[in-house]
């Protein structure tokens, strides 16, 4: 499991190991893993040209001390300082030594346009907002210019706790993060300007209850279902799928595509697409008879291409077993009935669902994520899979929040969540818990659509085919 930690956690850990340290010790660690994640990322050193954007906080100091052990291999390092009159005395001290230059931020734009590196060193992990007009001004100097970026710690105008970037902000190719990933680096839109994530040990010692977690392959392979000798189909769940209509057939149709493959061992179809639905999958057990006398199901998906169809979504939520809601059934659901269910509710909107469910722009959830995760998972006490470039799950209660760390951008693709649907709902009838169902859901859909895809475009039915390799991936593994 990769986990996240917040600020405050992180700091705290860092006063605690520095107590016992040496003075410096736990910098010059940080400084170490930065010049060599540095020194491979350029790899080769000598001769290179490297340009340090410093400024007055420790990430300065970071940036500084692996500068002079660049500077050491043979490289031209050259230090802008940002806040000379703060800058990291010890730092600079050192890169002075090993013969560095120092300049300010006016000589700057030739350096970074003749740079092979730059090390953004502007702002540490408790900044708050965007740059200030003469960083922002460098960094836009440095993504226009060859130069790999290589942040310290968290680019620079990324908010470490939340992702959220309200202003001008690094991009970086590369950062080395120290200690633990803060949740800024894994979630959107943060992660976008992180680029590659490394992770530098220093030794912190950090309290069981990060802010997120992130399923790994072994993670996914110890929760799936598997069949043993004395499995039957409805031993191993059976789940019912509400969807489609006289509209949206093929909601129904990829529905219950990504149910078969997602472990339960029967798949009960209830609406007016049966036709179509048994025409693909002829073994779905299919009824037009509604949910009450659809046979005996271990969880319930309702929702995709259901149209204006509120009866049968209420029904659904009526019943005692545990529901995903989605697409339509998301708009069509009564907040208090969902609020009021004791078997748990699965509920999987994209940022403009969630965005109507919560009152708010669409631009909001998607630049607060995690925040508006949260929130939905308390109003609705239910277990909130938002999807997007960075699927964040939350549960009602609170305790760390799953983002998925698969997927490819070409999932974004008409049908691709009603697959996820199918898929997490499968797994919820398979007696996973909502947070587990939508993580591992969401972590082979991702999966899934990257084998499908390998770089060219797909179609939904194409990540549900690819369901069976992903599956086949993890546990192999």
């Amino acid at each position: 499991m990769r986990t996240a930690y917040s600020v405050e956690t992180v700091r705290a850990a860092e006063r605690a190991l520095m107590a016992r340290l040496p003075e410096g010790t736990l910098m010059q660690r940080a400084a170490a893993g930065l010049a060599a994640a540095s020194a491979e990322f350029l790899g080769r050193v000598y001769g290179s040209r490297v340009v340090l954007l410093v400024g007055s906080g420790d990430n300065g100091g970071d940036a500084l001390y692996a500068g002079a052990r660049l500077r050491r291999r043979g490289a031209g390092v050259t230090a802008v300082l940002l806040a000379p009159e703060r800058a990291h005395e010890g730092g600079l001290a050192a890169l002075r030594r090993a013969g560095g230059d120092v300049i300010g931020p006016e000589r700057a734009l030739g350096a970074i346009e003749r740079a092979d590196l730059v090390v953004d060193g502007v702002v540490g992990i408790g900044g708050k907002g965007g740059l200030r007009p003469e960083a922002a001004r460098l960094a836009s100097a440095a993504e226009r210019a060859r130069a790999a970026i290589v942040a310290v710690d968290l680019p620079s105008g990324v908010d470490a706790d939340t992702g959220e970037v309200s202003g001008s902000a690094v991009r970086a190719d590369l950062t080395v993060t120290f200690g633990a990933y803060k949740p800024g680096l894994l979630i959107d839109p943060g992660r976008e300007y992180a680029g590659t994530v490394r992770l530098v040990q220093i030794g912190l010692e950090l309290p069981p209850d990060p802010v997120l977690d992130a399923l790994q392959h072994e993670d996914v392979a110890r929760l799936l279902p598997r069949p043993g000798a004395e499995s039957d189909k409805y031993r191993r769940g059976v789940l019912g799928v509400a969807a489609g209509s006289a509209r949206y057939p093929g909601a129904a149709v990829l529905a219950v595509s990504g149910a078969l493959r997602g472990g339960a061992g029967a798949v009960r179809y209830v609406g007016p697409a049966g036709d179509a639905v048994i025409a693909r999958f002829p073994e779905t057990l299919v009824s037009d008879q509604g949910p009450d006398h659809a046979g005996r199901v271990q969880a319930w998906v309702v929702g995709p291409g259901a149209g204006d169809d509120a009866a049968t979504v209420a029904k659904v939520l009526g019943t005692d077993v545990p529901v995903l809601l989605d697409a339509d059934g998301l708009r069509l659901a009564d907040r208090d009935l969902v609020r009021g269910r004791t078997a748990p509710t699965l509920m999987t909107p994209h940022a403009g669902e969630a965005a109507a469910l919560l009152g708010v722009r669409r631009e909001e959830v998607e630049a607060a994520r995690l925040t508006s995760v949260r929130e939905l998972a308390a109003a609705y006490r239910a277990t909130v899979l938002l999807k997007g470039s960075t699927t964040l799950v939350a549960d009602p209660g609170g305790g760390p929040v799953r983002v998925n760390s698969t997927g490819t951008g070409w999932l974004a693709t008409a049908g691709s969540g009603d697959v996820l649907s199918g898929l997490a709902g499968s797994l919820l009838a398979s007696h996973l818990s909502a947070l587990d169902a939508g993580s591992v859901a969401a972590y082979l859909h991702g999966l899934a659509g990257r084998l499908a895809s390998r770089g060219a475009p797909i179609a939904a039915l194409d990540i549900a085919e690819h369901l069976p390799d992903a599956w086949r991936d993890v546990v192999r593994d």
